[in-house]
């Protein structure tokens, strides 16, 4: 005999999460966003802002000074940021036009069902960044300060499932918080560091021990594969957009603006300071230059920081996760920021952050031909097309071709980006295979 109470609790948990969404607001992760709910150009922004303006995009920045010399890694710094500009801001345009999270764009393009696979890939990776991001805050607080490292990961990834769970709102509200940090603090740091030298030697900076290991091509993967995955769901972000204006002002905000000013802090700092054999991952990055300083206000100034600056991050990230799987398993995105949180608090105890530069070289050679077949589709192929059908085969081929030949550009041809590489061979691929099959571009 059942009980009757297994009828009744998913209508009380239906009753509760509606009344959530009535006090924080609807997330719309299986509808297109209505006109009345999307967002004034301010809060776009300074949700896309509060992203990239990070201090781990303060050690990428002193990763690539560090292995290509500063005046090299400057323009990898600004191509890169280029090209992430262009990428981020066409798909953003997708998203604000039909109002659509990113799986549901991903639906029009690789099928009802087929969509899956592309949301699914980035709504993980984004969890594990959201673990690995999480793992860093622990790490440096642990490190600097000498308290229990599995405590203060705990502590960080509950905080920032609490941010996430606010929804699109939360992540405005950290964006204003962080942002003005590390304008402040960053814009300090830097300044303070190259005060102990001159320009003209910060520029001359040969990169580590005076040796420049890095390529361009691998240089410019490393920018661009720092917010790739982000990149192609923004979609998430810039559905709540009201025009294409609001929609491309809060890409820039992005790229190349905030991302660009996160990379200069921490690539000034190394080359201003060119300690041999630097760890921007353990005490060699801004936040071990403000506590290094050796002054209790700023000590405690630069512990509220990190948590507000990476628990920007990385309610993003959970936010992106969430909004996948929930829209993937019929569910809502706060309850999936609530189980998923746990489970990247429970993967940060791991030190998986420790593989942050083989997680790019991943992402390079996954993301960018998503994204790319997503545009090639939208704005040449299949311009105003809906979702119509279960798979689309020539958008899998398609990615598969992109991510072959970034494979063998990673092992063959490492002088290249494997990203850039990625992205244009999947476009073309597309465009290719929808001619053979008939499709008409619109």
């Amino acid at each position: 005999m059942s009980s009757p109470h297994r009828h009744v609790e998913p209508e009380a948990l239906e009753h509760i999460e509606e009344n959530i969404d009535h006090a924080l607001g609807e997330e719309y992760e299986h509808d297109p966003v209505p006109p009345g709910a999307r967002r004034s150009m301010f809060s776009v922004t300074m949700v896309w802002m509060g992203f990239p303006m990070i201090i781990t995009g303060a050690m990428t920045g002193s990763i690539l000074v560090l292995g290509m010399g500063f005046s090299n890694a400057l323009k990898a710094m600004i191509i890169g940021n280029l090209i992430m500009l262009v990428y981020v801001g066409a798909l953003g345009l997708l998203g604000s036009r039909k109002g659509l999270n990113f799986a549901l764009l991903a639906s029009i393009v690789f099928g009802r069902k087929g969509y899956v696979f592309a949301s699914g890939l980035l709504s993980t990776l984004l969890l594990g960044w959201y673990a690995v991001q999480t793992g860093i805050t622990g790490a440096l607080v642990s490190g600097t300060y000498g308290l229990n490292y599995v405590v203060m990961t705990t502590i960080a990834g509950v905080l920032y499932i609490g941010i996430t769970f606010i929804g699109v709102r939360g992540l405005h509200l950290i964006g204003t918080v962080s942002v003005p940090l590390f304008v402040v603090l960053g814009l300090w740091v830097a300044s303070d560091a190259a005060s102990t030298t001159t320009w003209a030697e910060i520029m001359a900076y040969p990169g580590n021990n005076g040796v420049a290991s890095m390529s361009m091509g691998v240089g410019l993967t490393v920018v661009i594969a720092l917010f790739i995955d982000a990149g192609t769901v923004t979609a998430d972000f810039n559905r709540w957009a009201k025009d294409d204006a609001s929609s491309l002002v809060a890409t820039f905000s992005a790229f190349p603006f905030a991302n660009l000013i996160a990379m200069l802090v921490g690539g000034v700092m190394t080359a201003a300071l060119a300690v041999p054999d630097a760890n921007p991952f353990g005490s060699d990055n801004m936040f071990g230059y403000m506590n290094a300083q050796q002054m209790t206000w700023l000590s405690v100034l630069a512990f509220a920081f990190l948590y507000a600056n990476l628990g920007s991050v990385c309610a993003h990230c959970l936010y992106n996760a969430a909004t996948g799987w929930s829209r993937i398993l019929g569910s809502h995105m706060r309850l999936f920021a609530i189980l998923l949180g746990v489970v990247g608090i429970l993967i940060a105890a791991t030190n998986v952050w420790a593989f942050f530069i083989e997680w790019l070289s991943l992402l390079g050679i996954l993301v960018p031909p998503i994204g790319a077949i997503i545009l090639m589709d939208q704005f040449v192929v299949r311009k105003g097309s809906e979702i119509d059908t279960d798979w689309r085969g020539t958008a899998f081929l398609a990615w598969a071709c992109g991510s072959i030949v970034a494979f063998l550009v990673e092992w063959y041809a490492p002088q290249l980006s494997t990203a850039i590489s990625a992205g244009i061979v999947g476009a073309i691929a597309y465009l290719v295979l929808s001619k053979m099959a008939g499709t008409k571009a619109a």
